[in-house]
This record gives structure tokens, sequence and C-alpha cells, in this order.
């Protein structure tokens, strides 16, 4: 769901640090926003799945394409997800598996809308993928609903830090150590995003490992069945998850 705008986004290498003031259609819009992210956590909470937001719902950093990825981190199923969204009539226009890379664990995603999806790994992830949500910025059900938001990082590097009237930005370019301990994250996660996000912007977005679109007939389960039986590197990054 990558949107043309994130490609302008490049990181900030200097020192820098502003204050950004939202102006009053930035907070409608933030609220719109997390009035529809909260439409889908609401609907899975009523069938005990617990979710997440990540990103700039989160830190409320938005703009009017921003994507709202709401995120289970322990799925018992995918069957139970798409169950719960189905009955509350939310319509699933798209299903596809990603895997950034052969190291990385696939995950699952369902597709609301243009802006909404519903994500899940498939394979149990490592600490540092895990801790990518709290680096930019992750935010439960409770915390949209007292209207709070959280600090984290955006894709130009900028650590975001909300204030009552918008945020404070600052490079975290040769701060890594700070903020690995600002936002509870391991320093590997830290300096991960920023070789990530760094060759990105120096060498462009580079394609995914593995995107694959689900039939109507297929579960993910089925599908990451065959992806492991006919990929080795599937194969081994699932054993690495006990699967």
């Amino acid at each position: 769901m990558a949107k043309a705008c994130d490609l302008a986004k490049q990181p900030v290498k200097h020192s820098e640090y502003r204050e950004v003031t939202y102006s009053d259609r930035r907070w409608r819009v933030l609220r719109k926003l997390r009035s529809r992210t909260m439409e889908v956590m609401e609907c899975l909470q009523k069938h005990r799945i617990a979710s997440t937001v990540h990103g700039s719902i989160a830190r409320g950093d938005v703009s009017a394409e921003s994507d709202i990825d709401v995120f289970v981190q322990n799925p018992s199923s995918s069957f139970l997800i798409e169950n719960a969204l189905e009955h509350d009539s939310f319509p699933i226009s798209r299903r596809f598996v990603v895997q950034a890379t052969p190291s990385y664990a696939m995950k699952g995603y369902i597709e609301i809308d243009e802006q909404r999806c519903v994500s899940f790994p498939l394979m149990k992830f490592r600490s540092v993928e895990r801790d990518f949500y709290k680096f930019g910025g992750e935010a439960n059900l409770a915390l949209l609903r007292n209207n709070l938001r959280v600090k984290g990082v955006d894709k130009r590097l900028m650590l975001i830090k909300p204030t009552v009237t918008g945020h404070l930005e600052s490079s975290i370019v040769g701060r890594e150590q700070t903020v690995a301990s600002l936002l509870d994250v391991s320093i590997a996660t830290v300096l991960d995003r920023v070789h990530a996000l760094l060759r990105r912007d120096k060498v462009g977005r580079t394609g995914v490992f593995i995107e694959e679109e689900l039939s109507a007939d297929e579960t993910f389960e089925m599908v990451l069945k065959q992806l492991a039986d006919q990929n080795p590197a599937v194969r081994r990054r699932l054993k690495l998850s006990g699967k």
C-alpha cells in the first residue's frame, strides 16, 4: 500500500530540530483517520482479537493520504480475522502475503479499501522485527479512544514527539543510542532502520522478496505452505519460527 508521497519523504541527515504547529484542517484529518482506524480495531476487539496501529496514525503527523495499517500481533488463525471483518460488513477487497527479504517474517495483509488494511505475521517475528512497530510509533485502541499520541520515527528518520499544538521533530542520525532508549527498542532496530532508509534514499525503493495475492478459495495458511514447499528460503525462515 505504498503511496507516491512516501518516496518524497527522504531521510534528513543533518542535525535539525523544529516545532510543527498543526492547522485546524490537519487536526480534522487526524480525527477522521483515527475514527476510521477505530472502526476496524473495535470490530476486532469485539471478536476478542487485540490489535494496534502504527506509524503516523499513532504519532499524529498524518496527511490525508496516510495509510491505516491495523496490526494483529498474535492471530490464532487468519480465518478468525476475516470472519470478524465479514461479520461486521467490512469489505475485503484483496488478500496478499508479503515477505520483504528472506530473513524477515512473512506477513498476511487483508485490504479493506485503498487506505485501510489489517496485517498479521505468518511466522514468528524476530525481536528486531517486532521493535519496528514501536520504532515507528504504535498505539492500541485505548490510546486512540483517549485521543493520545505516541513518539516514533517517520520515513525521513525524524523523531516525532507530540505536543499540544502539533509535534516536535528532530533527526535521529547520529543519535541512534539515545533514540533506542527513548523508544524502548534495541539499538539493533534503530541501526537497521537507519541503514535501510538511508539506502533507499540513495538507490531508491527496491522490490520485496515475495508478494503474492490470494485467490478467493485460498487461505493464508495454504499459501504459506505452498510457498514453503517451493522455496528453500521460505522453509528456512519458517523453521526459525518453530513451525
